[in-house]
């Protein structure tokens, strides 16, 4: 699972990118070895619904290999690599490694614009709408069925709709999240509030949030974002967790300039002026509230799971420290993934390989990313919720694995697990969307007497210029 730093940089634009790599160090990271679409030979078979032939002679090029770096992880690659070799051992893995951050927004879009993608390549649900108008992108709908990833039924049927348009599949996910109200449990204690009971309303994350930053040193009970796309990206969740959205059905109007949109809007700027529960300190980005929470000066904010790991790897928090309840007013939450996706016009033995390897590697309990007991002897994190995008007997099973050889307790997650909210995809022209809420959610946040109405009439009128666009 790639960190929640990563896909926040350009996702949420948390990060600002000073300039692109230029074409020529692309073509050096990730240039696929398919330019010409052509098969290296072998006896692949031409019905593209039947599985890889063992015996297909093929190399492909697959994004996003762990660096060095990252030891473990780059071992455990290593190693699904040999494993999926016995089966296919005339198929070559050639992993692609890019020094850095892998996914970095002007990388990605010089990358596509060259078409210098490998075969295989790492994405975001939110990123398949400009892969396709880069023309990027291979139809794989009639390579994917119960043969070629046989835990094809078991997979969310909304997860994998991320990564359709018109009804034809452009890649496989990796991992899903949904987003949370993520506490400290040690400020919870402290306040006496119950870590096991996080706040279900925002009139209980208002009332909580008082009772932890009236514990001062500084401490602020509730925090937000409202810069680098980060609060738009907030907004939109907060919209969505109480029964709101931000552009309308259609995809052409904004939607969130109402009394939905008010009460959101209203109840931060409350919790910001009257109850001084989120702190003096604001226009915060992605990496800010991860910071403050783990150095116990922040009570609870909205997140994924895997910022918990973020927390650990990076700010050396401990797990215990923290859990996780479904978002306050629970109509729906924001929700979103990684994927890969297969190049547009590479081999059909390609493709066919790539689907095998991403069958088993990403797509198969208790193997690849799923071999959770592996991963407990490799000392990588254990027990969080999500990834989790299993139904049915898979799920059951992964389930009770991720709790055998759990490294945190997961006990602290069970009031996010036993309650979960439908999640809803970002919206149209998210960034530009979240670029335009953020004048929202700062206004809010740093103006003591912010007029909302007029906030939010500016920023519709703006939203509405933006899909216009489209």
């Amino acid at each position: 699972m790639r960190s929640a730093r990563f896909r926040r940089t350009r996702r949420a634009g948390a990060i600002t990118l000073v300039s692109a790599l230029t074409l020529t160090a692309l073509a050096a990271c990730g240039t696929s070895s398919s330019d010409d679409g052509g098969s290296e030979g072998g006896s692949g078979s031409s019905d593209p619904a039947a599985p890889l032939d063992p015996k297909t002679k093929v190399t492909i090029t697959i994004d996003c290999m762990p660096p060095a770096a990252k030891a473990a992880e780059l071992k455990e690659w290593k190693e699904d690599v040999a494993a999926f070799n016995k089966k296919y051992p005339n198929v070559t893995i050639d992993g692609r490694s890019t020094p850095g951050q892998c996914l970095e927004p002007p990388r990605f879009t010089a990358m596509l614009k060259a078409k210098s993608q490998p075969d295989v390549f790492y994405t975001y649900f939110t990123d398949l709408p400009q892969v396709l108008d880069n023309d990027g992108a291979e139809d794989i709908t009639a390579y994917v069925n119960d043969r070629t990833v046989p835990a094809l039924a078991d997979i969310d049927p909304n997860v994998l709709g991320q990564l359709k348009h018109e009804n034809k599949l452009y890649g496989l996910p990796t991992s899903n999240y949904t987003m949370g109200l993520l506490i400290n449990r040690k400020l919870f204690e402290k306040a006496g509030l119950d870590p096991d009971n996080p706040p279900r309303t925002w009139d209980e994350v208002r009332t909580a949030a008082k009772k932890i930053s009236d514990l001062g040193d500084g401490i602020a009970g509730f925090g937000e974002y409202s810069a680098g796309n980060t609060g738009g990206w907030h907004f939109t969740a907060q919209m969505y967790s109480v029964g709101g959205d931000v552009v309308d059905a259609s995809g052409k109007k904004a939607a969130f300039n109402d009394e939905l949109g008010k009460q959101v809007a209203e109840n931060l700027h409350a919790m910001r002026w009257e109850d001084g529960s989120m702190g003096k300190t604001q226009l915060l980005k992605w990496g800010d509230l991860q910071k403050q929470i783990a150095t116990d000066k922040l009570g609870m904010f909205l997140a994924a799971p895997d910022d918990i790991t973020y927390m650990v790897q990076q700010l050396g928090a401990d797990y215990e420290n923290f859990g996780m309840g479904p978002i306050p007013g629970a109509e729906n939450t924001l929700a979103g993934g990684n994927s890969y996706i297969i190049k547009k016009g590479i081999s059909p033995d390609k493709i066919k390989a790539a689907v095998a390897w991403l069958a088993f590697q990403n797509l198969t309990v208790g193997e690849g990313q799923f071999n959770w007991e592996r991963k407990k002897r490799d000392d990588l994190p254990v027990g969080l919720p999500q990834p989790n995008f299993w139904l049915n007997e898979s799920k059951k099973k992964d389930d009770a694995a991720r709790v055998q050889h759990a490294t945190m307790p997961v006990e602290n997650f069970k009031t996010f697990m036993d309650n979960p909210v439908p999640g809803k995809a970002e919206p149209p022209k998210a960034q530009e969307v979240y670029k335009v809420l953020d004048n929202v959610m700062s206004g809010i946040l740093t103006n003591e007497d912010a007029d909302i109405d007029k906030l939010l009439d500016t920023a519709e009128q703006q939203v509405d210029q933006v899909l216009a666009t489209q």
